[in-house]
């Protein structure tokens, strides 16, 4: 089949996937603010967000007063900051254009594949939408769906620039360096990286090096992305001298090669044995890697050869979805989320596979029930959580609260211990830190404070400072006490 034949747009045959695709979009966006933002990513960015707004510093990002944030470029930041100042400030407006990139991702999946065959986009909408990491991390406050959107853009804008019809071409060369843009204003270098090694190794695979760098501008598009994203790294370098080496040379080396490093300024490393990525693979795109193999199993004498054009596109699909896996296999510290960028090209390539198969083998009521699975299981987890009020052992959402209801007089609130980002969030920045006892102690001779302590560290409390401590709640972890200098 034709990469340029039409299709029609809809087909009653998918209805059942429509309905249980839109279900489960729909079910996302009404958790998005379900439950709270969770320390410490979610939080972490969303409180990077939130002082972007109060600042009015659109450049360089802030985690706290006087210390920028030098762990990821802004795009992700001004994403939900733009969402803060148009909706206001809650969980639920933090996650929304994170939703709203995942949306986009699946929207270019559609329309790419739906230029070839209905059947085959509508099956890659169903796998995308139902893989576990995709699922939830399309509502997450997190810098990835940003970089995924990014790749995707430019796999597509790649692959059409060589093969969509003559007026397109041009076009599409441009949505392929906009995409390049977006992740590295988004994550950085390695958007080039996931971007490029997998074009490079199709291209050499596929004997198409020359064709590729004769009809790609190369030249002009390596001069549209250094002018829309070199002006920013120069002046957040030029604002905070010392980024670039930290985030090229610290973030994009030691955090991947450097087994435990200690560099980290923001949080702590991942360790994991090198070539876990393949196992994140295989977990990250449940239900699928189970229900594939069903498939593939029950299927296997029904499925027809594939076209020429497709095995070519399946090549292209099978080196982008494997690159992060390759690229990542001598990694020693690592997160799920890595995988991401390969999952867009896992779904097509598993809708490829099944539009060989015949209808009659009803390949839509598998896909169904796996996208109705992945959102029964999320919001299942959700109502859960909310019930067994997990959310406060991982936010201080409800501590604050608790102090709200609470305080009286204007009394400050302050953590014993470093502040979680939760508890910056939340609180609009107004919650303080304390380093020690002793600094407490000092500000109970001025005035009342609540305080804000884990279970651990009040047992290094003295008790001539616990005797202060008149207990309000219990949140997860935390305690929150009204102290003063006498016994309250």
């Amino acid at each position: 089949m034709s990469s340029q034949s039409p299709t029609k747009l809809r087909s009653p045959d998918n209805r059942l996937l429509w309905i249980v695709i839109a279900v489960a979009a729909a079910a996302r966006l009404a958790t998005l603010g379900l439950y709270p933002l969770m320390d410490t990513t979610e939080a972490r960015y969303a409180e990077i967000a939130r002082r972007m707004v109060e600042l009015g510093d659109w450049v360089t990002p802030w985690i706290g007063h006087g210390e920028p944030f030098w762990g990821k470029p802004p795009l992700s930041f001004w994403m939900t900051a733009a969402s803060f100042k148009i909706f206001g400030m809650s969980a639920f407006t933090a996650r929304l254009p994170h939703w709203l990139c995942g949306c986009m991702t699946a929207w270019l999946i559609w329309t790419w594949l739906a230029r070839r065959s209905e059947r085959e986009a509508i099956y890659a909408l169903a796998v995308i939408t139902g893989s576990v990491l995709f699922y939830v991390a399309a509502g997450a406050v997190m810098t990835d769906m940003a970089l995924a959107l990014g790749t995707t853009l430019a796999m597509r804008g790649f692959w059409l620039a060589l093969h969509g019809t003559p007026a397109e071409r041009l076009r599409e060369q441009y949505v392929m360096f906009l995409g390049i843009v977006i992740g590295m204003l988004s994550k950085g270098p390695i958007a080039v990286v996931l971007v490029c090694m997998p074009i490079a190794i199709w291209a050499l695979a596929a004997g198409q090096i020359r064709r590729v760098l004769r009809q790609i501008n190369w030249g002009r598009g390596i001069i549209l992305v250094l002018a829309l994203v070199a002006p920013w790294y120069a002046w957040a370098e030029w604002r905070t001298p010392g980024f670039l080496e930290y985030f090229l040379v610290g973030e994009h080396w030691h955090r991947f090669m450097t087994p435990g490093w200690s560099g980290d300024l923001y949080g702590h490393s991942h360790p994991f044995p090198r070539g876990s990525i393949w196992l994140f693979t295989v977990v990250t795109f449940l239900p699928w890697t189970l229900l594939v193999i069903v498939a593939a199993t029950r299927w296997r004498h029904a499925v027809g050869p594939a076209a020429p054009e497709d095995r070519s596109l399946g090549a292209y699909l099978l080196i982008w979805a494997l690159t992060p896996c390759l690229f990542f296999s001598a990694a020693g510290n690592l997160l799920w989320t890595y995988v991401l960028p390969g999952l867009p090209a896992l779904a097509m390539l598993t809708a490829l596979w099944l539009n060989r198969v015949p209808r009659r083998a009803l390949p839509d009521r598998l896909l169904a029930s796996g996208v109705a699975c992945t959102a029964l299981v999320f919001f299942s987890a959700v109502v859960s959580m909310n019930m067994a009020g997990w959310g406060d052992r991982k936010s201080t959402k409800a501590l604050i609260s608790d102090y709200e209801l609470h305080r009286t007089d204007g009394e400050a609130l302050v953590f014993l211990g470093r502040r979680p980002y939760s508890g910056a969030f939340y609180s609009e920045g107004q919650a303080e830190e304390l380093c020690c006892e002793v600094t407490l102690q000092l500000r109970l001779m001025r005035e009342p404070v609540f305080v804000a302590i884990t279970a651990d560290r009040l047992h290094q409390v003295p008790d001539a400072l616990s005797s202060q401590f008149r207990f309000v709640s219990r949140r997860g972890n935390y305690q929150l006490f009204l102290a003063s200098r006498s016994p309250p």
